[in-house]
Formats: structure tokens, sequence, C-alpha cells
């Protein structure tokens, strides 16, 4: 896996519900190193703290190899790295191979897979069309967020070196999966109760599905 984008956004006004409100999901291409710290991506715009950034959402990952499959659906769209709000555009990730809690050197940044990008209305705004949300679940491969261990610099053509990978099984996919599939699975259930690299109120809430 290799970075073949690094992206950052500005924050752009935008209409939802008939009030003016800004997003920083418009993120496109940048020629410089992004400074990956504990909370966000220096430079880079997070508007809404409760659901983005922070230190389980620190950095955005999402993969090149998925993009020709929504060029399909959206051809009518000026396409560019960055067009799903993430930072780093990688190629060859696979979340279905790619596990909770994975450590990985990339640049001089050692990070953790964290948890899976949930769709909210904001990426509807970016494609103009809100049925992505729903299509963006069904298709399976969301991207994800990363908790930084030690901050570093991260540029184009770095390599996402793996560190350790972590002894719980729950891949990225599996847990995506889980979030919004009405019967659970007990099995990944428990995965992803006992993984100590997910969010504890994430793990919290689910527990309610074992009674």
């Amino acid at each position: 896996m290799k970075i073949i984008s690094t992206n950052i956004g500005k924050a752009t006004t935008i209409q939802w519900n008939g009030k003016e409100e800004e997003t920083g999901i418009f993120k496109y291409p940048c020629s410089e190193p992004l400074f990956i710290g504990k909370t966000n991506v220096s430079k880079d715009t997070v508007i809404d703290r409760v659901h983005h950034g922070g230190i389980n959402k620190a950095c955005y990952l999402f993969s090149s190899d998925h993009y020709d499959y929504w060029k399909k659906l959206y051809p009518d769209l000026k396409w560019n790295w960055g067009m799903f709000g993430e930072n780093l555009t990688i190629e060859g990730m696979d979340e279905s191979q790619m596990r909770i809690g994975d450590t990985y050197q990339i640049g001089t940044a050692l990070v953790q897979v964290s948890q899976p990008r949930e769709p909210c209305y904001k990426l509807g705004i970016r494609f103009d069309n809100q049925n992505i949300l729903k299509q963006f679940i069904d298709h399976g491969y969301p991207g994800t967020y990363v908790r930084v261990l030690k901050e570093g610099t991260a540029k184009k053509g770095d390599v996402l070196e793996m560190v350790e990978q972590s002894p719980n099984e729950l891949t990225v996919r599996q847990f995506y999966e889980l979030l919004f599939t009405r019967q659970k699975d007990l099995n990944i259930l428990q995965l992803a109760i006992d993984n100590t690299a997910l969010p504890l109120y994430k793990r919290e809430r689910l527990k309610k599905f074992l009674k």
C-alpha cells in the first residue's frame, strides 16, 4: 500500500434544510506533505468536531482502488482524489483484509486503524445526491480512520508498512457490515466487543445485541 494523494480542504458553505452551514468534506490534492497530529491533520479543515477529528478520527484513509466503481455511478462529476473527504488516498488498501487495531508506519507517523467511516448527509452534498449514503453502506468499502500513536509527516509515494497486526481478527469491513445489519453475527459481534482498538462507546453500544 502506498499514498498516491495527500488531500486537505477549506471550509465550504453549503445549504442544508434551508440553512447555511460549513463543511470540510470538500478536499483536494495538495503538493505538500501532511503533518498528521493526534487529533487532526495540520492545515486541514474540520468543522464538526463532534463527528470528525479527535483521537479516534485523526486522519481518514480511503482506497484509490474503489474510485472506478464510483466513477461509473457518478460519471458527470468532476473527479479528483479526495472526493470522499479522505486525507490520504491509498493505493492497494483493502478493508476486507485490514484489521481494526492494525498498526502502520506512514512516513514518520505511527498510526492504528480505529474505525470505518460512517457516511452522513455531507457526503451526499459532496456528490450532489443523498442516495450515495445507502450506496456507500451497501458497497461495504468505507475507508478507515486512524488513531495517531506517534505524530509525523506523510507524503505522496510513502508506503504503509505494517508494524504490528492486531491479534483480534475483526476487519474494517466486517465491523462496518456489523454496524448496519439488523441480524448481527454473534461471532463478529463478540470480536468487536473484545477489540480494544475500537472506541469504548462503540463497544458498549454493541453489548445490547448480546441480550
